[in-house]
């Protein structure tokens, strides 16, 4: 909005510290080429619109803010004579279609010293040539550094989930190897003890009633329920004294496979009833060959499952076979951020979930979701080094969703708690932090879901919370990773 033209006075503009330098010549320039206007109570210019003009207050209090979601968040109120605000930046050779990075807005009648851009950036140049190349070079430098130390930071990021997801395929991998050639060897004894079967002394309606409990004990083993330490030592011993009183050798090396399949002296009793004497340390060899091979195919599925549901988690956490924006449950994406980043947090890390199941389900683009769930929790991890509690909660907040992740880890200091969301800024040893992860955080949630990300820190007890809006934003920022 424009306010009511008032005599400019150069005089009055040497006095503030912006212009305290300039000669009486300068100072008359800006107000032959610029204007002084009285603005009343209310905006002075929007957030996303044209940046037309450079304003320096004269007089009054301004409030400056920056939208997140639907609302304005004041980000600073002053009454200071000088400061500035608008088209800082007009002085770029190449600014494209500048927008106003925040809101301004005055609380009570206030004078302003207003520039047009163009004749700002005239006159910066006019002025000031070299400085002006120095701050051309330094907002394209630190322009250019963020997005590449930016990208450094992702493939970091991608390197540690690769090596972590690597370790965590690799156990079930390697137990289903070990796992499939036990299995041969076993079908190969059982072949073997078979034959030795078919040849010797049995009735057949004994080989029916040993094949009858075969099968059986097949259905057990997949029926069978986890003991206590001591509950199975105790079946251990009485499986393995029923075993040497029946002249069974080695009965104590059959007996834990026989307890793992949940199978006791009973069941050994039906075997003993359906075979005779002299062939009963065969038939129960036989059927111990059977237990060996179920647990085994046991094991392979229970490995083979653990290895679809990492793949799957993978494919959830990098979201490369769906659309980059869709309605998306903020659960789904947390569980597989944390089974991918699980080897690196460790064993002595214990994680709580608090999930608010009836929560629904949000607009969102998910894969740079979980971006932001790793920044946080990998900072988590990096505050508890390797020791504590990691809790992740989500609950309704009103209109939005909250996504909180507490860590037991010795908090953020208040000196420092306003500065962490700054790019490049970063409490880590060098080499081992870019200071980016929370900007770039901050970004993906304020700019991308219009949301908020904000930190309540003590020692013992660190909260950094994620708001997501329930409904889509009338506008999407198509990128968040971009500095203004």
């Amino acid at each position: 909005m424009s306010g009511r033209p008032v005599p400019c006075d150069a005089a009055e503009l040497g006095t503030l510290f912006l212009f305290e330098k300039l000669d009486a010549e300068q100072l008359d320039r800006l107000c032959r080429e610029g204007r002084t206007e009285q603005f009343d109570p209310g905006p002075v210019y929007t957030e996303g619109d044209p940046a037309t003009c450079f304003y320096v207050l004269l007089e009054g209090t301004v409030v400056m803010s920056r939208r997140v979601g639907a609302d304005d968040v004041e980000i600073s109120r002053t009454s200071q004579r000088g400061v500035y605000a608008g088209a800082m930046q007009a002085y770029l050779s190449d600014p494209g279609d500048a927008q106003y990075k925040g809101s301004m807005r005055v609380t009570e009648p206030s004078r302003f010293f207003v520039l047009p851009a163009a004749t700002f950036a005239a006159i910066l140049r006019d002025w000031f040539p070299m400085a002006v190349h120095l701050l051309e070079g330094m907002f394209f430098g630190s322009q250019n550094a963020q997005r590449t130390v930016g990208q450094r930071e992702r493939l970091l990021a991608l390197g540690s989930l690769s090596a972590g997801l690597t370790h965590e395929l690799n156990n079930p991998a390697a137990a289903a190897v070990r796992a499939t050639s036990a299995l041969r060897d076993r079908v190969a004894h059982m072949r073997k003890k078979l034959g030795m079967i078919a040849a010797g002394p049995y009735a057949r309606d004994a080989l029916e009633t040993l094949v009858e409990i075969q099968e059986r004990t097949a259905e057990q083993v997949a029926k069978a329920t986890p003991l206590t330490p001591l509950e199975a030592s105790d079946r251990e011993d009485a499986l393995a004294d029923w075993l040497d009183d029946h002249d069974i050798a080695g009965g104590w090396q059959l007996a834990p496979t026989f307890v793992q399949a949940g199978l006791d002296t009973d069941w050994l009793d039906q075997v003993a009833a359906a075979v005779d004497g002299p062939t009963l340390e065969g038939a129960v060899r036989w059927l111990n060959y059977t237990v060996e091979t179920e647990l085994l195919m046991n094991e392979i599925e229970d490995s083979t499952t653990r290895i679809s549901h990492l793949v799957d988690a993978a494919k959830q956490y990098s979201q490369m076979d769906r659309a980059p924006y869709q309605v998306a449950d903020v659960h789904d994406l947390l569980d597989s951020t944390l089974m991918m980043l699980a080897g690196k947090m460790g064993s002595g890390i214990k994680v709580v979930k608090e999930y608010d199941r009836t929560l629904p389900r949000i607009p969102a683009y998910p894969g740079e979701l979980n971006q932001v769930w790793t920044n946080l929790i990998d900072n988590a991890a990096s505050a508890m080094a390797g020791e504590g509690t990691l809790t992740v909660h989500t609950a309704a907040d009103g209109d939005h969703v909250l996504v909180e992740f507490r860590d037991t880890g010795p908090g953020v200091p208040e000196e420092i708690r306003d500065r962490i969301f700054d790019p490049f800024f970063t409490t880590k040893p060098v080499g081992e932090g870019t200071g980016l992860g929370l900007d770039i955080s901050w970004r993906i949630v304020a700019n991308k879901h219009h949301g908020s990300l904000m930190v309540q820190s003590v020692p013992g007890d660190t909260r950094f919370q994620v708001r997501l809006p329930l409904t889509a934003a009338d506008t999407a920022v198509e990128s968040s990773e971009e500095p203004s």
